[in-house]
This record gives structure tokens, C-alpha cells and sequence, in this order.
């Protein structure tokens, strides 16, 4: 809920409703499982254990600790630092795309080529470049004057002579002479490089010096380029806003649970960590277009403008569920009395089952957005599940408990400063200690 609040500060109505309809949604998912839910397992009783899979309970240990999972952790938990270190440049070099990640808004390469829509118009684009998509100057002026007419000369032959524009200029007059619509038409696919190169020219050197000109004339830029680029900026402006909310919350949130500086302070650079490697698969794969013949789609030079956002607060919400499901596990097993690195190895072990059952289902599920046709669902699809897979494997089978086993007892550590902090978690009672034995009579 905290990761998807952070997408208010964007301030855009869309990312706004996803974010309400999230956080309600999870709201009335956890009220469920502390009422709902436990009323129905007390009401089933024993009766709750019927229909088990037997060939699946023969994967587990007593105390619940998975099989499987205890023979991949062995090399993360013998090994750590080769582990650590492997683990942690595995997933710097699928992150090294993200230096170079661009978004655009998305046009007609996001509509499936055998649409004869979308034939026709590449058609008009290829014959008459830049006429499909031109773009749109909206001028609030006197256009029955000479000056305006002057000012529509000048544009005209100033648009002939500026690199990245083509006629021919079309002008619209609306019947009360109050306001004009001028058509434009730009190089490139209205969303790439030179569409935006050309955009620039025209909105801070053409127009200001020919329609700019006209007495108390008034006039703005539209059309798809312009909304392209200006929504980049606008998520350029916000996302470091919302990504500075969602990581410092998390921080706070983490650091109440656990009471433990380092606890929180890795969380989240583990996190940072496995989003920057979804990340990079997708820009390699949509971006650089690696993935055109095998998802069958037209890369158009960068991925959609609401992606990276959304996929940052989904990512990290999921991403820290997991991590607190299995520190929670691995803290109660410390407190009971085992050493870090015992604790470490039980808590993955009795959650492994869960957090790999739960990746398995979500791949699955975001992966079907791969087979639709608009690319911008593929992009999401894609971006999600290669999230969640990283996550589950590399992550919190190897980088985690490699980490904490370094760590050791420093996994706990908080400055007595933050001895403030309210304790959350759940207090253990201390063994009893064993009774004398009596000596035997002589």
C-alpha cells in the first residue's frame, strides 16, 4: 500500500486510480486474512488437511523446511561470499540497459502489424512523411489581418528551410477568425529521436520567430510528438519524487518491524537491485528490440512512458512482501535461540515452498500479457515476470542469505539512539531450564 501511494505524487489521474484501486484492493485482502480467513480454518478444523497432494508432502521436512530448496541453499549458505558476489553481478549486468533506457508515448508500433488500419497509415507514413501524425499549432489570434497572413508566409518559408520539418503547412481558420489550427509534419515515427529534435526546432526557434511575432497572438504545440515529450518530462520530474516516497517509507516501515538498521537498509537495496534488473531485460528486449521475431513486434526505440512507474512501486511492493515474509520467519527463529546463520537457513527453507509457489503463479499470469498483440502489454507482461522470476531465485535463494550469513549478527544491529523505536514483533518466552538431576542413593 505505502509503494503504491507513491504514485499520487505523480500527480496523473491514471496513475492515481491504479494507485486508489490497488491500495483498496490489498486493504480488503489483508482485513480478509485476519478475520475471514482464520474463522474459516478454526470452523474446518483438521478437516482443512483433506485432499493434500501426498507426492508433494514428500518434498518437505519435518518443522516444514523444503527439501528442494535445502539442497539449493547449501551452496549460497557454505559459500556466501562466492554466492554474494555472483549473485550480485548476475544481476548488475542485466541492469547495465537501464543507462540507456528512453521511454516514448506509444504510437502505431504498439498496434499489431496486420491491422489494415495500421498498414494503411505506415503506407501514408512512407508516401507523405510525417503527415500521419504532423504536428498541431493551436494560435488564439486575429487571423483577418495582414499581419497574421505575413506571419503564415514567413512560417511557411521558414518550415522549408529548418532541418526535420516538411510542407506542406496546412492552415484552419475557424469561422469567427479568432483562432487557427497549423499542421506541420516532422521527421521520424512522431515519437523517436527526430521527431523530438524537430519538435524543439519548431517550438523554440520557428514559431517564436513568425507567429511569435504577432501582437497580443497567443500559441501552443500539440499533436503526438509534443504529448510524447511532455509526458517524459513530466515523468522525468515525478519519478524521482515517487521513487524517493515509496524507498523511504519502506526504509521506516522495515526499520519498526525489525529493529534492525542493516535489516532495512539491505532490504532495500536488494530490491533496487532486483527492479534495475527487470528493468534492463526490458529495455534490451523492447528497447533494443532482441525480442522483435520471438514476441513478435516492432520495437519503436524506447519502452511506454508509464512503465518504468508502474513497474518500480508493483515490483517493490511485491518484492518487499517477500523479503518481510521470510525475515519475519528467520527473526523468530533467532529469537528462539538460534544463531544467525541457523536462523537464516530455516527461515528460507520453511518459506521457500510459499515465496516459489506464489513467483510461479505470477509469472504465469503476467506472462500471458506477452502473447497479447499491443506492445505496451507485452512490455508489462514481460517486465513483471522476468521481476518476479529474478526475485524468487537470484535473490532470495542466493544474494540473501548470502548476504546475511556475511553479516551475521550484524544482520541486528540498531545505534542505541533508535532504542526508541517501538517493538512489533513478536516476543518468545525463554526456555525453561532443565531440572537438576537427582543424585542417585547410595
Amino acid at each position: 500500500m505505502v509503494a503504491m501511494a507513491g504514485m499520487f505524487l505523480t500527480r496523473d489521474k491514471t496513475f492515481m486510480s491504479f494507485s486508489v484501486a490497488t491500495i483498496l484492493v490489498v486493504g480488503v485482502a489483508m482485513i480478509g486474512s485476519l478475520t475471514v480467513l482464520p474463522a474459516i480454518l478454526s470452523k474446518l478444523g483438521d478437516r482443512v488437511e483433506k485432499g493434500r497432494i501426498p507426492f508433494l508432502g514428500r518434498l518437505r521436512r519435518q518443522g516444514g523446511e523444503n527439501r528442494v530448496w535445502a539442497k539449493v541453499l547449501t551452496p549460497a549458505l557454505e559459500h556466501p561470499v562466492v554466492a554474494a558476489v555472483a549473485s550480485t553481478a548476475v544481476l548488475v549486468v542485466l541492469a547495465v540497459p537501464v543507462f540507456s533506457l528512453h521511454t516514448a508515448q506509444s504510437g502505431l508500433d504498439s498496434l499489431p502489424r496486420n491491422l489494415p488500419t495500421v498498414e494503411t497509415i505506415d503506407r501514408l507514413q512512407t508516401s507523405f512523411t510525417g503527415e500521419a501524425n504532423p504536428s498541431l499549432v493551436a494560435v488564439r489570434t486575429h487571423t483577418g489581418t495582414p499581419a497574421f497572413t505575413e506571419a503564415v508566409r514567413s512560417l511557411k518559408a521558414k518550415v522549408a528551410t529548418t532541418a526535420g520539418m516538411h510542407g506542406p503547412v496546412n492552415v484552419d481558420v475557424n469561422s469567427s477568425q479568432t483562432a487557427a489550427r497549423i499542421e506541420i509534419p516532422l521527421d521520424g515515427n512522431g515519437v523517436d529521436a527526430a521527431s523530438t529534435r524537430a519538435l524543439l526546432r519548431l517550438r523554440g526557434d520557428v514559431l517564436p520567430a513568425t507567429i511569435g511575432k504577432l501582437p497580443g497572438a497567443t500559441w501552443a504545440v500539440t499533436g503526438g510528438t509534443a504529448a510524447s515529450y511532455d509526458t517524459n518530462q513530466a515523468m522525468k520530474q515525478s519519478a524521482p519524487l515517487v521513487f524517493g516516497f515509496v524507498l523511504l517509507f519502506a526504509f521506516g516501515l522495515l526499520l519498526v518491524a525489525f529493529r534492525s538498521l542493516v535489516i532495512a537498509a539491505k532490504a532495500v537495496v536488494l530490491n533496487l537491485l532486483s527492479v534495475g534488473a527487470a528493468y534492463g531485460v526490458v529495455v534490451a528486449v523492447f528497447q533494443y528490440g532482441w525480442g522483435e521475431n520471438l514476441l513478435n513486434f516492432k520495437s519503436n526505440g524506447g519502452i511506454a512512458q508509464w512503465l518504468p512507474i508502474f513497474m518500480f512501486v508493483i515490483l517493490f511492493g511485491l518484492s518487499m512482501d517477500y523479503h518481510v515474509f521470510i525475515l519475519s520467519r528467520v527473526r523468530e527463529a533467532f529469537d528462539r535461540g538460534l544463531s544467525t546463520e541457523e536462523a537464516v537457513a530455516h527461515g528460507i527453507r520453511t518459506t521457500a515452498g510459499t515465496v516459489t509457489s506464489a513467483a510461479v503463479v505470477m509469472v504465469g499470469v503476467f506472462g500471458i500479457f506477452a502473447t497479447l498483440p499491443i506492445v505496451d502489454l507485452k512490455e508489462m507482461g514481460i517486465g513483471l515476470a522476468a521481476a518476479v522470476l529474478i526475485d524468487a531465485t537470484i535473490v532470495r535463494a542466493m544474494l540473501l542469505p548470502a548476504a546475511m550469513t556475511l553479516l551475521g549478527d550484524r544482520n541486528w544491529y540498531l545505534p542505541s539512539w533508535l532504542s526508541w523505536l517501538p517493538r512489533l514483533e513478536h516476543e518468545f518466552a525463554p526456555a525453561a531450564p532443565a531440572a537438576a538431576p537427582i543424585p542417585a542413593a547410595a
